[in-house]
């Protein structure tokens, strides 16, 4: 028998498995799906309400003393703190936690469980809310993940299951940061289970809607006052964070297909970058996690308290591009600073994904791409921030129907899914011609050689 003949085995008896734990204890698998969503969205939740608070609160003390002293030395005392727990409560939940999970559902051994989960929360939210340039979905994936773990070990599920409902807790945790069920359920498949077999569908949907029903209510009962998707006299409801005014013309085609290989290429150099860092930090630092964090927050907070105030606030510089109101100058200015600055972070084992980041360096270029296009042509496509986004999260984690659906979250329009779509393909063609393993693909390879 060839290995391709034994892994469909493999994948034939694991369905069968599984359908035969679903009609013996359907009640028990039910409840751990929904337990399941409810613990992803918990973690989201609070994790997004933390990230706030802490960023409140450094832009109340930047009102009322200066940068450079408020931003390295907050900096430098999140870093110690968030190293201080990764080091001595749970190792495995510092960096992003996407590839932790992917390895986990490779079959290597990594730590599990809801210890893991909360240090993933505690951390992440000081880590993200003192500065470090990074996004609450890896973080949020990790703590799914191991959510879902845990249910399906107090249900004592075979193996089978519980590398699904692990897959679908990442994904649910997606879908509860950007209120994208859609997207969650996608990733799940697409990059961490690569999968269609339907009984396997069925179990990852069902807890990605669930993660994001219970972040709806979650947030409507004061948790996150900053979100929402649930009304107590209207029910659930339809939340756009942008309402573009947004238009398609057969031309826009070229100039997508355009765009995604300039993106295609940009990210993969990102990824080259991202990569060297973290082999720089490990080369320097070894395992000392807590002077890595130290000295990248402190450094991290003084190359951020020299910049104009409008990068104080990190998470708002998406609005900035998103609302167009930067110019080429800006939107490149804040591609180079978050391209510097979130390989350092991520070079030094900070708890925070890469996601958030991604959309915002992608926007920026398909900003200033989109300013060039209209000062050469007279006309721009409405859609190229949006694609922009999309492709560079596509030609990074080599998922473009997720990158599609992430960027469609953000506007809710469906006029947005045929272009976000064209330049994520171009991107993750274009980017597979250099490597075709994804950003996290290959930092599980750095880090089994460490």
């Amino acid at each position: 028998m060839t290995y391709s003949e034994q892994k469909n085995q493999k994948k034939r008896i694991s369905s069968r498995s599984i359908r035969r734990l679903l009609q013996q204890k359907w009640l028990i698998v039910v409840s751990t799906l929904i337990l399941t969503g409810l613990g992803a969205a918990i973690t989201g939740v609070l994790f997004k309400a933390g990230v706030h608070l802490l960023e409140d609160w450094r832009l109340e003390l930047l009102n009322k003393m200066p940068a450079q002293l408020v931003l390295p030395l907050i900096g430098g005392i999140g870093g110690f703190i968030a190293g201080q727990l990764i080091s001595n409560f749970a190792p495995v939940a510092g960096g992003s936690g996407v590839t932790h999970i992917m390895a986990f559902l490779q079959h290597k051994k990594v730590p599990m469980g809801l210890r893991v989960g909360l240090i993933k929360l505690l951390s992440g939210i000081i880590a993200i809310g003192s500065g470090f340039p990074l996004g609450p979905e890896g973080p949020s994936v990790q703590m799914g993940g191991s959510i879902a773990w845990q249910m399906a070990n107090w249900l004592k599920a075979p193996v089978s299951f519980r590398r699904v409902i692990v897959a679908a807790g990442g994904g649910a945790g997606i879908a509860a940061i950007f209120s994208a069920p859609i997207g969650g359920f996608i990733y799940a498949i697409e990059e961490l289970l690569n999968s269609a077999r339907p009984v396997i569908l069925l179990l990852v949907v069902v807890t990605t809607f669930w993660a994001d029903a219970w972040a709806d209510l979650l947030q409507s009962m004061g948790l996150d006052p900053k979100a929402g998707g649930f009304d107590m006299n209207l029910g659930f409801i339809l939340e756009r964070e942008y309402t573009p005014i947004l238009q398609f013309l057969p031309i826009d085609l070229i100039y997508l297909v355009a765009l995604g290989a300039i993106i295609g290429i940009l990210a993969e150099l990102y990824c080259k970058y991202i990569l060297a860092m973290q082999k720089i930090g490990t080369f320097i630092f070894k395992n000392r996690i807590v002077s890595k964090l130290v000295l990248s927050g402190l450094i991290l907070g003084g190359f951020y308290s020299i910049l104009p105030e409008a990068f104080h606030h990190i998470n708002e510089l998406q609005n900035v591009i998103v609302e167009g109101s930067a110019s080429i100058s800006m939107a490149l200015g804040i591609f180079f600073i978050l391209f510097i600055s979130t390989g350092l972070a991520a070079a030094s084992g900070a708890p925070g994904g890469l996601f958030y980041p991604m959309l915002t360096l992608g926007g920026s270029i398909g900003l200033a791409c989109g300013t060039w296009v209209e000062a050469l042509t007279g006309h721009v496509p409405s859609t190229y921030i949006f694609a922009g986004m999309g492709a560079f999260v596509a030609a990074c984690s080599r998922t473009p129907i997720t990158a599609m659906f992430l960027a469609f979250a953000l506007t809710k329009d469906l006029l947005i899914l045929k272009p976000v779509l064209v330049a994520c393909i171009t991107s993750y063609l274009i980017a597979r011609i250099f490597d075709e393993h994804s950003i996290y693909e290959r930092q599980i390879s750095l880090e089994s050689k460490e």
